[in-house]
């Protein structure tokens, strides 16, 4: 049976707990943090060396963490599932979080705006997703909708979907959005034909389609922009 290390054998020094509650939250590395939440280590290193160590192998860097999955995770020494589900958790956490700020009363003034408020629903994903940003009059975000979820290439949009979240909100407007986990920013001619049936309808019912959005990690598309809408 391993004999694991836990927090409270460190010295106090190393205590990421003590030095917390006495000199703040924001006294502590990203491995300190890390190690509250997974409380002990291995046999062999304390529970701050093995998150050292998880932090190494994505360069320091917490958007590369939020991409591992619990299966990533679990390929640590000393990381079994309990403790990589929490660790994802509080990412998932810190994420929704910052999502909720940056929504907050956003009122959209242009493309980029708008891609940096849909990006934060589709940061770490390897699936195609598509949302809605439904918009009110003054053009002010009052609710980012996940429509479908799909594979690597693909997601398939009910237009029926779409309206129903539009009308249930009371939207004065909206903007499409998906993701290209590849990297593509291109449109594909599905993607035109989507915009443009879901114009029109907005049209229809006086709830105008403002743009359509493709996101990568690092950039995004407007169709608007490029004069497709």
């Amino acid at each position: 049976m391993p004999n694991y290390i836990s927090i409270k054998e460190l010295a106090k020094d190393d205590r990421p707990r003590e030095k917390m509650i006495e000199q703040g939250r924001s006294a502590l590395s990203n491995a300190e943090i890390l190690a509250i939440l997974i409380g002990s280590g291995t046999r062999e290193k304390s529970a701050i060396h093995l998150c050292q160590e998880i932090l190494a192998s994505v360069d320091n860097d917490l958007n590369a963490l939020a991409r591992l999955t619990v299966q990533d995770l679990m390929k640590f020494n000393g990381i079994g599932e309990a403790k990589a589900i929490t660790i994802a958790a509080a990412l998932e956490l810190g994420r929704r979080r910052k999502n909720v700020l940056t929504e907050k009363h956003s009122k959209i003034i242009s493309s980029k705006h708008a891609a940096d408020v849909l990006r934060l629903g589709f940061e770490d994903l390897e699936h195609e997703e598509f949302r809605v940003l439904l918009l009110n009059r003054a053009n002010q975000v009052i609710a980012n909708v996940l429509i479908s979820k799909g594979g690597l290439s693909a997601t398939v949009v009910d237009g029926k979907v779409v309206f129903k979240h539009a009308l249930s909100h009371s939207a004065s407007a909206m903007i499409l959005a998906h993701n290209h986990p590849s990297g593509n920013l291109q449109p594909s001619k599905s993607d035109i034909e989507l915009t443009n049936k879901l114009k029109s309808f907005g049209t229809f019912i006086d709830c105008p389609v403002l743009d359509h959005l493709i996101l990568t990690n690092s950039d995004y598309y407007s169709f608007a922009d490029n004069g497709l809408i």
